[in-house]
């Protein structure tokens, strides 16, 4: 758009001229000046003025023709190229266009057809004969398609015109250019001058047919043939820039049809820098607000700067200071969306290059990369310039240029793309887009903006269900604020603000209450397959809705039963969970940290608001020791969504067995937080599914008892980053295995005793219980001795009491035997010392201490039966078992007493069995007596 501006530029072109020549080494341009002057002929100075006049002169180097010793030029000038100074800018419209077909028609006077308003200034053209140039008036011409201004003018009845338009890069200043200038005559020189209020009366007596089309000496005083009033207002065809930082320089590049491919000479002019900037004004203003007024919700923007400035159109006025820098705050509250980055593109820097006046959607900067539209309008053209803002390229560390993803090497940027084809307008600019790392609160900065007024500046965010920002999660009044600094005094930054209003909840309900925000997740969990004993993977859902608190932390109960085969499984090391955090997320994908043998499930999250989620897919490993729990389950997400990589998320949760009912337990006091932000990404958390799908790893319980799923949820409270007021909801689900009466059930206890066979002896007793595979686990076992076993609780030498047994602290004494457990879902045993505890019953409790990768706890109820020793499992865990050896001791520590002589007659217990899954079993097993000799076997 900035192009359209430049119109005004055409000036410095008109200098340029035709002629054919001999080619030197030496070709180019001397005496190269380019002025701004006022009406005495001073330098005009000051910022944002209009100035009588720009004048651009140059002669073309010469030498002496050997054969007539004549001074030619060194060669025939092809192409011309003026730079003009940033911010200095001419508006088009304010002087009426003459059409081609008029310019191109001579009348008989020698004049173009053209009204003598449309006339712009004069040129003197030195052509032939050097040292005496031609006056021709310039014109103001209607421009073709693709370029913002035109002038023209005659030389030598040759018609010569100039196209003016804006660099499309920075720092987007005027450019005027000469192509294919004719190789018709001898061209020595020119100098242009181009009005800085052309129906001013001053310029009266030169305008148009009332210029003396005559030779002159050295470009000397005009010669008029009369007075040519326009009849028209006087308007502002060029404007001064409004800083003050530097001389103006005007530069040029010419080429010869001697050498077309190259430039055979570049230069620059230094006129005086500007002054005065004090007195310009500066009164920007904005307005911005989301595309929907309800709380927490998906949200386009709409942001309007607005610039009221009369001085740029009044002759005697002077400019207000163009936007050198902006940096717009939305209010703390509103966010990126993470669901935008689901379907996101980026444009690259390469692709940028590509967005060109003729490029189509696409051809450039990726369609999928568009985020919303923007329309900038300005006094100096009719037409207003429309364009697109794209994401950017997100920086990549692994990367050393610097730049090479986006200009600020950051995780967001925009680039903004202006063009108009009309025109010729294309205008580029990288915004950079900061989110607080703690809040989110998102200011986006445009620095170095091109110099060149404008009215009205619109930007459009899209709106939609992928839309790129959240709306504050409460109703009520917030304000956008923007600090612009202007070119003419950037030590003084003008603060404007815009306020709008959140007046609904999601959805269009209503607003919601203050205070702590509403936490009602919903929970789902159970195995793919439930039958009954049966490997199965195991899944987990946890959901909530927008508006409600933030997830936190994560506790977990899986039913009784519902196992984790451990054997086998491999457990990430510490060190590779740290490499892990400090990768980015696509490092992470491409080589996983943890080792795969520890691998166990997978993680998918989904982020954003609405119905329309980014998820990001991780992976779950099994771990040592955390916080105090035995083991722990790792979280590992590459949190990489569309285009955006955050690095990689490792949440670490403390994973525990219940040792009374061996129910597998995760412990939210126990684990890591679950990330509410990212580099400055709010996540909004909504949707957290975990898929327990490691090969034979889950293994459903054998009974078929109603049970349930248990869940804690903690909610952010009012203080996300403070775990101090996290609020837990407790969820659970329903949950029963099927089948279960399809599972068998025999297994075997056998027992044998050892030593003090004698009546009033006291042998140790071995007993080995052995399932078979396959079968349901069992429940409950009722041991009745026979009447030849008493317990002597004269040897009972000491109890452990439940407070020293909790602490893990029983006396010596309190050890009567020795137990291992089998099972197929450990590489190692259980084992550990059998106790005496106290109970609640006349007899104390024998219990079975288990230790290994995880510890279980056994209680045995012991009493007298008829005469007996009974000893009551009533509840042992729904846990697989391969084989169980209990050993008790013997002699002075045993508890068993023999009643008779133990090989004078065979001993038979008596043995319940009960399954988890009902069934029941009852055997009658010999007491095995080692010493007996030969007696035994008979």
């Amino acid at each position: 758009m900035r192009r359209l501006i430049m119109t005004l530029t055409i000036t410095a072109l008109f200098a340029l001229a035709l002629a054919p020549t001999a080619q030197a080494a030496d070709f180019g341009f001397k005496d190269f000046e380019a002025t701004f002057t006022n009406e005495d002929g001073s330098p005009a100075t000051q910022a944002g003025s209009h100035p009588f006049a720009q004048t651009v002169t140059f002669d073309v180097e010469t030498e002496e023709d050997p054969e007539t010793g004549k001074e030619v030029p060194t060669g025939d000038v092809k192409r011309l190229r003026f730079s003009l100074p940033p911010g200095f800018i001419g508006a088009p419209v304010a002087v009426p266009r003459c059409s081609t077909a008029d310019f191109l028609t001579l009348a008989g006077d020698g004049y173009p057809a053209c009204r003598d308003n449309t006339a712009v200034g004069v040129t003197w053209a030195s052509i032939n004969v050097p040292g005496e140039p031609f006056t021709e008036p310039v014109y103001n011409l209607v421009p073709p398609p693709g370029v913002a201004a035109k002038i023209g003018f005659f030389a030598n009845q040759i018609p010569i015109t100039v196209e003016v338009g804006v660099n499309g890069e920075a720092p987007n200043n005027i450019e005027a250019a000469l192509m294919n200038v004719p190789q018709v005559v001898e061209f020595y020189g020119s100098s242009t001058e181009l009005w800085g209020i052309p129906a001013a009366e001053a310029h009266d007596p030169y305008r148009g047919r009332c210029l003396k089309i005559t030779p002159v000496d050295d470009y000397g005083e005009l010669v008029s043939n009369g007075a040519c009033d326009t009849g028209t207002p006087e308007v502002p065809f060029l404007t001064l820039p409004r800083s003050c930082t530097g001389p103006l320089v005007t530069g040029y590049e010419v080429s010869s049809w001697q050498e077309p491919n190259a430039a055979s000479d570049k230069g620059s002019f230094s006129a005086p820098g500007m002054s005065g900037c004090t007195k310009l004004g500066f009164s920007p203003t904005i307005e911005s607000k989301p595309t929907t007024d309800q709380a927490e919700s998906g949200s386009g923007l709409d942001l309007r700067v607005e610039f009221s400035d009369e001085g740029l159109m009044n002759p005697t006025g002077l400019a207000q200071s163009d936007i050198k820098k902006a940096v717009v705050a939305l209010p703390e509250g509103m966010t990126v969306n993470p669901s935008v980055a689901e379907g996101l593109d980026v444009c690259t820097p390469a692709q940028l290059k590509g967005e060109t006046l003729k490029s189509a959607p696409g051809e450039g900067c990726p369609n999928a990369s568009k985020l919303g539209t923007v329309q900038v309008k300005t006094p100096l053209v009719e037409e207003a310039v429309d364009g697109a803002v794209f994401q950017a390229a997100q920086d990549d560390p692994a990367t050393s240029q610097p730049g090479a993803e986006n200009p600020f090497d950051s995780l967001l940027a925009i680039y903004i793309v202006l063009k108009n084809p009309t025109l010729g307008a294309l205008v580029k600019l990288a915004a950079k887009v900061e989110p607080d790392p703690r809040t989110g609160q998102l200011v986006t900065t445009l620095d170095d903006n091109p110099q060149v007024p404008f009215s009205s500046f619109e930007f459009h965010f899209r709106e939609g269900a992928r839309a790129p920002l959240v709306t504050p999660s409460h109703c009520g009044s917030y304000e956008t604020k923007a600090v612009f600094t202007p070119w003419a005094n950037p030590s003084e930054p003008l603060t404007t603000t815009s306020s709008f209003e959140v007046t609904s909840g999601v959805g269009g309900g209503p607003c919601p209450p203050g205070g702590v925000p509403p936490f009602h997740p919903h929970f789902e969990a159970g195995a793919v397959n439930n039958n009954a004993g049966s490997y199965s993977p195991f899944n987990m859902r946890l959901i909530r809705q927008d508006g409600e608190q933030d997830m936190t932390k994560f506790s977990s109960i899986l039913p009784p039963g519902q196992l984790g085969s451990l054997k086998g499984v491999g457990k990430c090391p510490d060190a590779a969970v740290a490499i892990a955090k400090a990768k980015t997320g696509r490092q992470e994908q491409a080589s996983p940290s943890c080792p795969a043998s520890s691998y166990i499930g997978r993680t998918n999250a989904g982020a954003g608001v609405g119905g329309a989620l980014t998820y990001a897919g991780g992976q779950v490993y099994l771990a040592g020791p955390y916080k105090g729990a035995p083991l722990s389950v790792i979280s590992i997400t590459p949190a990489v969504a569309g285009p955006f990589d955050a690095g990689t998320v490792v949440v670490r949760l403390g994973l525990d067995l219940n040792p009374k009912t061996a129910e597998v337990e995760v412990d939210g006091a126990a684990s890591d937080p679950i990330p509410h932000i990212l580099k400055g990404i709010v996540l909004k958390v909504r949707d957290l599914r975990v898929y327990v799908d490691r090969p034979n790893f889950t293994l459903n319980p054998t009974s078929c008892d109603e049970s349930s799923v248990k869940a804690t949820l903690f909610g952010s409270y009012l203080d996300v980053f403070s775990p101090t007021d996290d609020v837990p909801a407790d969820l659970s689900t329903r949950y029963q295995a099927a089948n279960c009466l399809n599972l068998g059930f025999k297994p075997k206890l056998d027992f044998k005793l050892k030593g003090g066979t004698k009546r009033g002896g006291h042998p140790g007793l071995t007993a080995t219980y052995t399932p078979r595979a396959g079968d349901a686990n069992v429940k409950g076992l009722v041991v009745r001795l026979p009447r030849s076993a008493f317990l002597d609780q004269g040897h009972i030498r000491t109890i452990c009491t439940r407070v020293q047994f909790a602490a893990n602290a029983c006396p010596k004494g309190a050890q009567y035997g020795f137990i291992k457990a089998f099972t197929p879902l450990l590489d190692e045993p259980l084992a550990g010392p059998v106790y005496l505890r106290s109970s609640n019953h006349k007899l104390p409790d024998l219990v079975f201490d288990l230790h290994g990768l995880v510890d279980v706890e056994v209680a045995t109820r012991i009493d007298s039966f008829k005469g007996g020793i009974r000893a009551k499992v009533e509840s042992a865990p729904d846990a697989p078992l391969s084989k169980v050896v209990l050993q008790m001791q013997g002699a002075k520590k045993g508890l068993i007493v023999n009643s008779r002589n133990l090989c004078g007659a065979k001993s038979k217990a008596n043995v319940e069995f009960s399954a988890h899954n009902g069934k029941q079993l009852t055997a009658k097993p010999v007491m095995r007596a080692d010493g007996c000799g030969g007696k035994r076997k008979r």
